[in-house]
């Protein structure tokens, strides 16, 4: 999966041109699932467009989403309104709703719970600061963030489930983890969810690296082992440059 988070870019009529130029240039895409996710504002037109070009199989997302389906929750935005306006994937835990909007672990397990129940996929994001890599404590945060987005998950929401590992470190600062570090952290949410679910959901989770991948280093993100697509930022802004992600060569 190749995932594109536009975070806050893109007006409607942005959004749509946007769509219209990006479309024709993965055509030949195979063996690879597209998700875009634009705000919350352009996700109807966009889906729209999208099935205007014919691409149906192009999954749009929502950047984040509520855990109660309705209520006295002034700005939320609900599973079931996602899926209304054409979403049907959400984000949760991002690094900058973590970050800026103070959201625990606690909170992202129940975002990724609702997002399921009512009816969407779900991506959740995991990573560490620069802080906690240099102190070691890397596999620590990931160990619990992954743990406790887990909880109370039963078997069938795996099937609906990606993770992304984002060293927080890594995002919009043009510095990219290694492969050698992407690997090894893929490696790890995947003993991670081994350890606790077994080997058949580890084995079939999907884990995306996101952190200023880049057309000039998505080849060699893509071709470590544990790494199964990409989240991507900044790159993906610009449709070109987000279909050479999507064509990426592996190996």
């Amino acid at each position: 999966m190749i995932a594109a988070n536009w975070k806050m870019y893109k007006t409607i009529p942005e959004a749509v041109a946007y769509v219209g130029r990006f479309v024709p240039m993965v055509r030949n895409a195979a063996d690879v699932d597209i998700l875009i996710a634009p705000p919350f504002t352009a996700i109807s037109s966009v889906a729209a467009a999208l099935k205007k070009g014919g691409r149906t199989d192009i999954f749009v997302a929502a950047q984040d989403v509520f855990y109660e389906e309705k209520g006295a929750f002034t700005g939320e935005v609900s599973p079931s309104m996602i899926r209304d306006a054409g979403g049907g994937f959400a984000i949760v835990g991002h690094s900058e709703r973590r970050q800026y909007f103070h959201e625990t672990d606690s909170l992202v397990n129940k975002k990724a719970k609702a997002a399921l129940k009512g009816g969407l996929g779900v991506i959740i994001c995991v990573g560490e600061t620069i802080e906690e890599r240099n102190t070691g404590r890397t596999f620590d945060v990931v160990k619990r963030q992954v743990s406790e987005a887990l909880v109370e998950f039963q078997e069938a929401d795996f099937k609906n489930t990606v993770f992304a590992y984002e060293p927080i470190w890594a995002i919009g600062t043009g510095v990219t983890a290694t492969p050698e570090q992407a690997e090894e952290a893929h490696l790890f949410i995947r003993s991670v969810m081994k350890e606790i679910y077994g080997g058949d959901i580890a084995g079939d989770m999907r884990i995306l690296y996101g952190g200023s991948v880049k057309p000039d280093n998505v080849d060699e993100i893509m071709a470590c082992p544990d790494v199964d697509g990409a989240l991507v930022g900044g790159a993906s802004l610009d449709p070109e440059s987000f279909s050479r992600l999507v064509m990426f060569k592996k190996g």
